[in-house]
């Protein structure tokens, strides 16, 4: 009998770590198998609220941000790749720009409702990283929602109206209350947290530690 899982995945569009942590969380639940049944819930977390439409260089954004240099800016984009690549994800090489996400995590928020956030939250990941789309422009993020099979004419009404906007920024100071204050952050149950980009054997130990301390309570 599979035991019920509730997972929190506290992340951005924009954060490369959020793409692995998903990746391996989503291989160590099908190697897990019947064991578990998972439900994925998509949290909203900027990583910068305050990017201007126009975005910003990553490479300036990174060192103004967190004192990296271009060198070493580049050197980590490269263990991420890696990380990627071993998950069978494309993080594309070349420059990129950083923008705003806040209409990504609005029209996520209506893709829960519609049942299928995860898609669109995959499909987003791809948009930005593997092919270099702009995550802040309402068509891009129409055109995603559409590939995904949601209604690409609502996906628009949603974006141009800023409807969701209040849900969001409510559930993005949720999170914050409560601690989080990197991405990604996964919580088990509402009661047990891993963060960052771990290793599949990581999430699988951490679910099965979770699912014997649940039969134990039982």
């Amino acid at each position: 009998m599979s035991t019920a899982l509730k997972i929190d995945f506290v992340s951005d569009v924009s954060c490369p770590w959020c793409v692995v942590g998903l990746r391996a969380l989503n291989q160590a639940l099908a190697d897990l198998g019947d064991e578990v049944k998972a439900e994925i819930h998509f949290q909203p977390f900027e990583l910068n609220p305050k990017m201007p439409a126009e975005g910003q260089d990553l490479n300036e954004h990174i060192f103004e941000k967190y004192g990296s240099t271009p060198e070493q800016s580049k050197q980590n984009r490269e263990m991420i790749r890696q990380r990627g690549a071993e998950l069978g994800f494309t993080f594309s090489q070349g420059d990129r720009r950083i923008y705003n996400t806040f209409d990504a995590h609005r029209l996520l928020h209506w893709a829960e409702l519609e049942g299928k956030q995860q898609a669109l939250k995959e499909a987003l990941f791809a948009a930005y990283f593997t092919d270099h789309a702009d995550p802040s422009d309402h068509q891009v993020l129409a055109n995603v929602a559409g590939q995904v099979g949601l209604d690409r004419q609502r996906a628009e009404s949603v974006l141009a109206s800023g409807e969701y906007s209040a849900e969001v920024r409510e559930i993005e100071q949720l999170w914050v209350s409560r601690g989080v204050s990197s991405v990604p952050t996964i919580v088990f149950n509402d009661r047990y947290a891993v963060s960052g980009g771990q290793p599949v054997e990581a999430f699988a130990d951490a679910i099965r530690q979770i699912i014997s301390e649940s039969v134990e309570v039982q």
